[in-house]
């Protein structure tokens, strides 16, 4: 059966490591779009880190659709009607605030619209996803924030002392949570059972697709739950060890416009 929606992760799976998209990716987005599939942008980014992407990609017409915050929010991406949209409690908040305190680790909360840390020597990786996404920062204590729509928050450090918090985190929060680690230096935390998997199933549902119909590519750990919901999940030569043992497909890295191979040998 053939494939009518490609779910596709940006960083490390749809730009190179210049944060490029190459002529031989965008050539092949456009060539799945004739084709009448469903090229969706499934990304951790806030909706203002995609929206660049989505212009250059031609992605903007009606019935296309973009995921953002690892599945907490779910667009049209002409309209920005909102299919699914899902937040923190400030009580989820203070949680979080607390625990990355206790383990020694940065913090921020985002917004729809911002970047919220109570660290008053902000981290250097805020800053990096600030820029990254094209998103202000701003400096708020715990009991500023009670009045905002928190969408994730995100434990943010270098490797070994994000890896050794990690380690520390309770049980109990991983049943109160959903916890991935989208790169060696951050770990996103949303409400209970939001993911990217269960956003693209909700799409596939909404569009009529089977699961065969859907593919997904991607290439780190926040990419796994929409990788195991797919009838064709695709992992990047430059992905993760342990996600490629779940691959039906290895397509090339993201410097060699593996997205583009994987849709031309597997799609078209």
């Amino acid at each position: 059966m053939s494939i009518k929606l490609i779910a596709v992760d940006i960083d490390g799976t749809l730009v190179n490591s210049k944060r490029e998209i190459t002529p031989e990716v965008f050539s092949a987005i456009q060539d799945a779009k004739q084709a009448g599939v469903k090229v969706v942008i499934a990304t951790g980014r806030p909706i203002a880190g995609v929206a660049k992407l989505l212009d250059d990609l031609q992605l903007r017409d009606e019935g296309d659709y973009v995921v953002t915050f690892n599945g907490a929010l779910v667009q049209e991406t002409a309209t920005g009607h909102e299919i699914i949209s899902e937040s923190l409690s400030y009580e989820d908040y203070l949680d979080m605030e607390f625990l990355s305190r206790k383990l020694g680790v940065h913090m921020h909360a985002i917004t729809k619209d911002g970047i919220y840390t109570a660290n008053r020597n902000i981290g250097k990786y805020t800053v990096h996803e600030s820029t990254l996404v094209n998103m202000p920062i701003f400096y708020r204590t715990p009991e500023e924030m009670a009045d905002k729509e928190i969408v994730k928050c995100m434990f943010i450090d270098e490797p070994e002392i994000l890896d050794a918090a990690i380690e520390k985190i309770p049980a109990e929060f991983y049943e109160c949570y959903s916890i991935n680690k989208s790169a060696p230096f951050y770990l996103e935390l949303l409400k209970k059972d939001v993911d990217k998997g269960s956003a693209i199933t909700h799409l596939a549902e909404k569009l009529g697709l089977t699961k065969d119909e859907t593919m997904a590519i991607g290439d780190e750990e926040n990419d796994r739950a929409m990788l195991e919901v797919v009838g064709n999940p695709v992992v990047m030569e430059n992905g993760n060890p342990e996600l490629k043992k779940i691959a039906k497909y290895i397509t090339k890295s993201n410097d060699e416009s593996g997205v583009a191979h994987a849709i031309r040998t597997w799609v078209l």
